[in-house]
């Protein structure tokens, strides 16, 4: 099967990013599950994040619900995309498939340390965006860059919310 010149193969490369974002909360599972799964109310806490549009309800656990989100980036661009949530085992799993700007997959996962709460956010998506996805094989770093401090800030608000201590955020491209 013919994939295309290697130019397209080396592009299609640089728009895919496979990312990791670990955070530790000094609160229990529970209430930081329920932030998480009150998708609407993420502007509230989360600075980079314009606006959440739910789209469609899904089943009572959430399963089939539909967001469209709009989020601001440290770096001067916007991103637009729709999440649908495929995967929700409370209090510990959270899992959707984005498609727009961005398409791939996000999967939370929290986990109870006897009062503090690991979270791993683990994102897989390729660049849409058409002037950012030309760019990616230049700026990819510059992006996951990007991620990461649009997810710290995330981790900070979400303390906030929960009038907890952030006692960890960190970052990685996979």
């Amino acid at each position: 099967m013919y994939a295309g010149p290697p130019e397209d193969d080396a592009a299609d490369r640089a728009r895919a990013f496979r990312l990791r974002s670990r955070w530790r909360l000094a609160a229990p599972v529970e209430a930081v599950w329920a932030v998480l799964t009150d998708v609407p109310a993420w502007p509230q806490w989360w600075p980079n994040l314009c606006a959440v549009e739910p789209l469609a309800a899904g089943a009572a656990d959430g399963t089939g619900a539909v967001y469209r989100y709009l989020w601001r980036a440290r770096l001067p661009y916007r991103l637009q995309f729709t999440l649908q949530v495929t995967r929700v085992e409370p209090p510990q799993r959270l899992e959707g498939r984005a498609c727009g700007q961005l398409d791939g997959r996000g999967v939370w996962t929290l986990a109870d340390h006897g009062g503090v709460t690991g979270v791993e956010y683990r994102w897989a998506v390729d660049l849409r965006h058409p002037l950012l996805g030309r760019l990616a094989p230049l700026l990819g770093p510059v992006y996951a860059w990007n991620h990461h401090q649009v997810m710290a800030a995330g981790a900070r608000g979400l303390a906030q919310r929960l009038g907890v201590r952030l006692l960890g955020c960190e970052g990685e491209a996979l």
